[in-house]
């Protein structure tokens, strides 16, 4: 999701947009719809990759928020609540998550969320130790 049309109070409602799957250098998307909450922009985002992956019920899943640069961490933070929300409804238990500008495009608005099915060897690859630039953990 990608945001367009200044910063909050900038413009008039009306002329505040989001883009719905645009790419991360702010490629038009699939479509343009008014602003909405976490929940709602949860719910779309989360629900289309439900869809493609077809997971069921009890599979552990490791989910990435992933902010383009411009977005701050509360805001990344409202929309992993908001997917763990919706993830959690249909029986879907997020094991890890990772939140934060991982793949960003200078000061660019919005977020993309990721969502992988977990098994053990899984999770003791995600759980060993990391030492690079971006991500540190375990050593």
């Amino acid at each position: 999701m990608h945001r367009t049309g200044g910063r909050q109070g900038d413009l008039p409602d009306r002329h505040r947009r989001d883009g719905d799957g645009v790419g991360i250098h702010g490629e038009p998307g699939r479509r343009r719809v008014k602003l909405a909450s976490a929940d709602d922009i949860a719910t779309e985002l989360t629900g289309a990759i439900l869809k493609d992956l077809s997971l069921k019920s009890g599979q552990e899943v490791l989910l990435l928020v992933n902010g383009f640069g411009g977005t701050p961490l509360l805001e990344l933070y409202l929309m992993v609540n908001a997917a763990r929300k919706v993830l959690a409804g249909t029986g879907i238990q997020v094991v890890r998550y990772l939140t934060g500008p991982y793949v960003t495009s200078l000061e660019m608005a919005g977020c993309s969320i990721t969502v992988s099915a977990a098994d053990r060897s899984t999770l003791a690859l995600w759980d060993a130790p990391v030492h690079t630039a971006a991500l540190r953990w375990g050593v």
